[in-house]
C-alpha cells in the first residue's frame, strides 16, 4: 500500500490583507489558493466565507495586522473561527506583520500589554499555530500558549544587498535594542557593525539619534531594523552618518507599514536606498522611488510546507555567512 502522511490535504487561504504575498505563495508550494469569500457590509460589519471543504485538512489563513489594523485583525479572528468550525484538521495564522507586537510591555502606568491581549484573542478564536515575521521582541512569542515559528526578513534581505555588492560596507543598528538583530545581519553579510544611541520621550513616533557607537568614516552604511513608520527614525541617522563621513547610506526593514507623508520625506532625505520586504500591502511605491521590495513568499512557502511536513522550520534557515563556502 502507498504510504499515507498522518496530515490532511494542504489547504492555503488568503485575507484581505495580503492578496499577492498570499497568491506568490501558493505559487512557491506549487498549490492553489483555497477559494474564500470576504465581504463588508454597510454598517461595517465583516462576513467571511470559505468556499470549498476543508474538513481534515491542514489550513494557514494568511493575513498580515496592518493597516487598517483593527478590521484586519477582527477578519484574522473570524477567518480562524470559519476554519475551525469547517472542521479543519488544523489552523494556522500566518501573520507577515502583526503591528500589536510592538505593545509588548507595561512600561508607563494604566496601559494595556495590546501583544498579549492579541496572543488570547488568537488562541480563543482557535488557532493551533501562528507563523508570523520579525516580531518587535521575540519574547511575545511567549504570550502564546500555542506554537509559534518566528521567521526573520534578514534572510532575503541581506541577500539582496549582498547581490549588489556595495563596497566597504557596513551595517548600523539604529539603537541598543535593535543590535542583536543588527549584528545578525552582519554577521550574514560579514561585514562590521555600528550601533546608534536613540532617544524617545513620547508616542508621536519621532526619535533623536544622539550618537553613533564605531567608524563609518568613509564606508557605505545599511541602516537596519524590524520597521519604521514615519522613517523618521532612519532618516535621523542617516543624517548623522553622513555627519561622521559616511558615503552613501541605505536602509533595510522587514516592514514598511509607512504613512502617507513617509514617502515623500524619505524621497527627500540622505537615504539612496530603503530596502523592504511585501509583508505589507499595497506599499508605496508611486510617492517613493527609493523603494525597494523583495519578496518573502520563498520563506513562508518553506516554513508552510515544513510545518505540513511535520519538520523542523528553524532547520531552514541556519546561520551562514553569504558567499562563504
Amino acid at each position: 500500500m502507498p504510504f499515507q502522511a498522518p496530515q490532511g490535504d494542504l489547504a492555503v487561504l488568503s485575507g484581505s490583507a495580503n492578496p499577492e504575498l498570499a497568491k506568490q505563495i501558493a505559487r512557491e508550494l506549487g498549490v492553489r489558493l483555497t477559494p474564500a469569500e470576504r465581504h463588508t457590509f454597510s454598517d461595517g460589519n465583516v462576513f467571511v466565507r470559505v468556499q470549498e471543504n476543508v474538513r481534515g485538512r491542514d489550513c494557514f489563513i494568511i493575513q498580515g495586522v496592518h493597516h487598517p489594523v483593527n478590521d484586519n485583525f477582527m477578519e484574522l479572528l473570524f477567518w480562524i473561527d470559519a476554519l475551525k468550525r469547517a472542521s479543519a484538521q488544523s489552523v494556522t495564522a500566518v501573520v507577515p506583520y502583526f503591528s500589536y507586537a510592538k505593545g509588548d510591555k507595561k512600561d508607563e502606568p494604566r496601559v494595556s500589554i495590546r501583544a498579549r491581549v492579541c496572543a488570547d484573542a488568537i488562541q480563543q478564536a482557535g488557532a493551533d499555530r501562528c507563523l508570523m515575521m520579525d516580531l518587535h521582541s521575540a519574547q511575545i512569542q511567549g504570550f502564546f500558549q500555542i506554537p509559534v515559528d518566528h521567521l526573520y526578513g534578514r534572510y532575503v534581505l541581506a541577500n539582496h544587498i549582498h547581490s549588489l555588492e556595495i563596497p566597504n560596507l557596513v551595517i548600523c543598528s539604529p539603537d541598543v535594542g535593535f543590535a542583536k538583530g543588527a549584528s545578525a545581519f552582519a554577521k550574514l553579510l560579514g561585514v562590521p557593525v555600528v550601533i546608534g544611541n536613540k532617544e524617545r520621550t513620547d508616542h508621536s513616533e519621532q526619535a533623536e539619534v544622539l550618537e553613533i557607537i564605531g567608524n563609518v568614516e568613509g564606508k557605505n552604511v545599511v541602516i537596519v531594523d524590524d520597521f519604521t513608520i514615519s522613517g523618521g527614525t532612519l532618516m535621523s541617522m542617516a543624517e548623522l552618518l553622513k555627519k561622521r563621513g559616511a558615503e552613501d547610506v541605505y536602509a533595510a526593514v522587514s516592514h514598511a507599514a509607512l504613512t502617507t507623508k513617509a514617502g515623500p520625506a524619505i524621497e527627500a532625505s540622505p537615504i539612496k536606498k530603503l530596502f523592504t520586504t511585501n509583508t505589507i500591502e499595497p506599499l508605496p511605491h508611486d510617492c517613493c522611488s527609493k523603494l525597494q521590495v523583495v519578496s518573502v513568499a520563498p520563506v513562508f512557502a518553506a516554513a508552510i510546507r515544513s510545518i505540513h511536513d511535520r519538520t523542523s522550520v528553524s532547520m531552514l534557515f541556519p546561520e551562514p555567512r553569504l558567499g562563504s563556502t
